[in-house]
C-alpha cells in the first residue's frame, strides 16, 4: 500500500513539474450556444480534449470550479486531465458560461452538450460511448451533479446528431462540491447567486439542490470532501450521499479530517493527496 501510494506521489510530482501545452479546444455548439451574448472566449463553451496515450475506454467531461463566476482552470482542470490520462482515461475539460452575464440553464446546457458530444463522437476519441463520467470541483461538482440528476435521452428526430444521444453520465465524481441550495446553514451563497441570480423562483432554487434531485436512475456517485473545509462544508456531500443511499444508488463517500477548500490533487498533503488513489480504485470497478 504505502509503495503504491509512493508510486502516485512521484507521478503527481513529475506532472506538476513538466510542462505541458494545452490542446487545442473545440466549441461545443459550431453556429453558436443557445443564448450566446457574444462572440468572446466568455460566450462560447468549449472543449479541451486531454485524449490519453494508453486509453482504457474511460472518458471523463472535466468541470472546473470557481463559484460559477470564473474557472479554476489549472489544478481544477489541466492538472485533473494530465492525471487521468496517467489512469488511461481521456479527459475533456469542460469551458462552460459563468454568472452574474449568464444564469441558469445555460451551464446545464453546455455540460449536457459536452457530454453528449463525447459520446456522439466516442469512435473518434477512441472511447466507448457506455463508459463517459463528469467530474467536478466545488461548483463545478454541482454542474457535475445537476448533471448526474438532470438528462433526458436525447432528441432522435433531430437534425444534430449530437442532440441525438443521451446527455446521462455513466457515472459522477465530485470534489468538494457545491450540492444543497435549500440547507441554509450549509450552502455556499455565492454560487447560488452566480447560477440563479439575487431573487431566484423557490421551485427553482429546490430543482437545482442537487440532493433533492437524486433519483434511482442517478447514477453511481464518488465523493470527496474534508472535514475541515469552511468554504462548502462537508454537509454537502454527505447530504447527496444519504440521497444516493435512499435511492439505492451506488455510491462511494471520503471525507478527510484535515484540508482546506479548493485543494486540487492536493500534492502538497502527504495525507490527502490520497484521495486520487481511492478514486482510482473506484474507476477500476466501474
Amino acid at each position: 500500500m504505502r509503495s503504491s501510494l509512493l508510486l502516485l506521489a512521484t507521478a503527481a510530482t513529475l506532472l506538476a513539474q513538466r510542462p505541458v501545452a494545452d490542446p487545442p479546444s473545440f466549441p461545443l455548439w459550431s453556429q453558436g450556444a443557445p443564448g450566446a451574448q457574444g462572440a468572446d472566449d466568455k460566450d462560447v463553451p468549449a472543449l479541451t480534449p486531454w485524449i490519453a496515450k494508453n486509453p482504457n475506454g474511460k472518458a471523463i467531461v472535466v468541470c472546473p470550479g470557481g463559484g460559477y463566476g470564473a474557472l479554476a482552470n489549472d489544478h481544477e482542470g489541466k492538472q485533473i486531465a494530465q492525471w487521468l490520462n496517467s489512469q488511461g482515461i481521456s479527459a475533456f475539460v469542460l469551458r462552460y458560461r459563468l454568472g452574474p452575464k449568464y444564469r441558469h440553464p445555460a451551464m446545464i446546457n453546455d455540460v449536457q452538450r459536452a457530454l453528449r458530444t463525447v459520446r456522439a463522437r466516442a469512435a473518434e476519441f477512441k472511447v466507448n460511448p457506455a463508459k463517459i463520467g463528469v467530474m467536478g470541483f466545488s461548483a463545478g461538482g454541482h454542474l457535475s451533479a445537476t448533471a448526474a440528476t438532470h438528462f433526458d435521452a436525447g432528441n432522435a428526430s433531430s437534425d444534430d446528431v449530437i442532440e441525438r444521444v443521451s446527455s446521462r453520465p455513466d457515472f459522477a465524481v465530485l470534489a468538494y462540491p457545491v450540492i444543497t441550495f435549500t440547507e441554509e446553514a450549509y450552502v455556499h451563497k455565492g454560487s447560488r447567486r452566480n447560477l440563479l441570480g439575487d431573487t431566484p423562483d423557490p421551485k427553482l432554487v429546490e430543482n437545482l439542490s442537487a440532493e433533492r434531485a437524486v433519483t434511482k436512475e442517478t447514477p453511481p456517485c464518488f465523493l470527496f470532501h474534508t472535514n475541515a473545509d469552511t468554504g462548502v462544508p462537508p454537509e454537502n456531500s454527505v447530504l447527496f450521499y444519504l440521497a444516493l443511499r435512499k435511492h439505492g444508488v451506488p455510491a462511494e463517500l471520503h471525507i478527510y479530517e484535515n484540508g482546506p477548500h479548493g485543494v486540487g490533487l492536493a500534492w502538497s498533503d502527504i495525507a490527502l493527496s490520497t484521495w486520487p488513489a481511492r478514486l482510482a480504485d473506484w474507476l477500476r470497478n466501474r
